[in-house]
């Protein structure tokens, strides 16, 4: 017997990926990746074939082997690039909430600090449909990318699940933040209504050596980091 609804419950997190993992099936430019996050091995199996079986559209579904740096199992999905695949996406995860009893599916795109609300125009709006498109976008320098933005970085491993970030360096315990905010630095320091902490010194230092030589600082309970003219506020 196949999934039936509510069979994944507490199972996948509500928030997936687009486009953050290279495709297997041909050239990212021409393939679109989606990929969710699941708590065990079992119901990642489970939810590949039913990614794989259920939509035509579908070019190829897989899951990780094995438990990821994270903790969970990543299940993907491959589609090819073009027009559809905004409608294309939304059949899926309407068959995921169902599935895993769910409200509310997010996405982030690309590794993207950022995890948008679901809807064929926020998909429409960030998804590069052809080619060329794709090629623009990978070739800016958007530093809403914690990949990107940490490219300076000492640390051995960033790893983001749902709103969370964490850094993880060799013979150092690892560090977790939760991600707030992200934009341009004049804009965030104007929204700032926390008050700036004066005593955050040895704090700041600290996260500088671990972090790498970035712009910190402390703000109320939030901390603000600086590249480049881009700030990511995040707290503990």
């Amino acid at each position: 017997m196949g999934l039936q609804a509510h069979d994944l419950k507490n199972l996948v997190y509500d928030i997936f990926e687009i486009d953050s993992y290279k495709s297997k099936m041909g050239e990212d430019k021409d393939i679109v990746t989606l990929s969710f996050s699941v708590k065990s091995q079992a119901p990642a199996t489970d939810l590949m074939n039913f990614l794989e079986k259920g939509y035509n559209f579908v070019l190829d579904s897989d899951v990780t082997s094995g438990e990821q740096p994270d903790g969970t199992y990543k299940v993907f999905v491959e589609m090819e690039r073009n027009r559809e695949i905004p409608g294309q996406i939304m059949e899926i995860i309407d068959g995921v909430q169902k599935l895993a009893d769910i409200d509310k599916l997010k996405f982030r795109y690309y590794k993207s600090f950022d995890s948008t609300d679901t809807s064929e125009e926020t998909l429409s709006e960030i998804i590069p449909l052809d080619t060329m498109a794709y090629e623009i976008n990978v070739n800016e320098n958007n530093l809403n990318n914690y990949k990107n933005f940490f490219n300076r970085s000492y640390v051995d491993s960033i790893e983001v699940l749902q709103d969370n970030i964490r850094f993880k360096k060799a013979y150092a315990e690892s560090l977790r933040f939760k991600i707030i905010e992200f934009g341009k630095s004049t804009d965030i320091q104007t929204n700032m209504t926390e008050s700036f902490d004066a005593n955050s010194f040895a704090e700041i230092i600290f996260l500088t050596k671990y972090l790498g030589d970035y712009d910190i600082a402390k703000y109320g309970e939030k901390y603000l980091i600086e590249n480049t003219g881009y700030t990511v506020v995040l707290t503990k």
